[in-house]
């Protein structure tokens, strides 16, 4: 699951100082986790540790808020508002952070049934519109396939046929006119063409940023699936290095111990 906190960080001072290009410095001194990577963990968390997605994603969240005394992670104002109450119901979000928290469920279990059913319960407790249903379950399943061998014809065709999802358009038609959105429909597909053109971990990584978009968040979801499809040595060595050199160790503890479980 490292390689989604990979994707945020390298992609969280490009999500409003925009970019259209692949040379980026992939590392600055505010390269950063954000919301999508204390998300991604709490969805980890829930997985290890039973509880609910809802209880992990609250706990998560109050453990790393929105606030001044720390970085800003970057959650929206609906899902802020949805983690302060306990009680608080689903509220029809179609945003991409179902997508960016479930890179996890497509790692941790043994069918495609389990991880569609498991994608659809860790959005439902928030994101319950089913273009944020759908969005989460596509990426865990190309997670699922990915890390169980097919190759990007079958995950595209997949995809294509039981999500409904347009993938003909490769980055580069994509970056011509493609604008920050914050929407699961522009979001999930646009970040697996990244996936689809790329020759590599690295690769993806960059073409995700070079978009334009919500670079942090395309860049996670991306990151979930490379590693998955091309294994985790294909992460370099130093983006690795630097992205856990960023972690809370409370976040890094959820990591190393999912990773132990489900990606050694």
């Amino acid at each position: 699951m490292i390689g989604a906190i990979v994707g945020d960080s390298i992609g969280s001072v490009y999500e409003f100082a925009r970019t259209k290009r692949t040379d980026f410095d992939a590392w600055t001194p505010d390269s950063r986790f954000t919301d999508d990577s204390v998300m991604t963990v709490a969805t980890a968390d829930a997985i290890l540790n039973g509880g609910g997605y809802g209880a992990s994603y609250r706990r998560w969240g109050r453990l790393f808020p929105n606030a001044s005394f720390w970085p800003n992670v970057g959650y929206g104002g609906s899902f802020v508002g949805w983690l302060a109450k306990d009680d608080a119901p689903p509220y029809g979000s179609l945003g991409n952070g179902s997508a960016m928290r479930v890179g996890p469920v497509g790692w941790a279990f043994g069918t495609l049934e389990e991880t569609l059913a498991e994608a659809e319960k860790s959005a439902a407790c928030s994101h319950d519109h089913p273009e944020g249903v759908k969005g989460a379950q596509a990426v865990a399943a190309a997670i699922f396939w990915a890390r169980n061998g097919e190759n990007k014809d079958f995950i595209r065709a997949s995809v294509e046929r039981m999500f409904g999802y347009d993938l003909s358009k490769n980055c580069d038609e994509i970056r011509s006119d493609y604008r920050f959105s914050e929407i699961c429909q522009t979001t999930v597909p646009e970040a697996l063409a990244a996936f689809f053109d790329a020759s590599d971990f690295e690769e993806a990584i960059r073409l995700s940023v070079s978009l334009g978009g919500d670079a942090d968040t395309l860049a996670c979801i991306v990151g979930s699936v490379a590693e998955a499809f091309w294994g985790a040595a294909s992460i370099p060595n130093n983006w690795r290095e630097k992205t856990l050199a960023r972690l809370d160790v409370r976040l890094k503890a959820v990591v190393d111990a999912f990773e132990a479980k489900f990606s050694g």
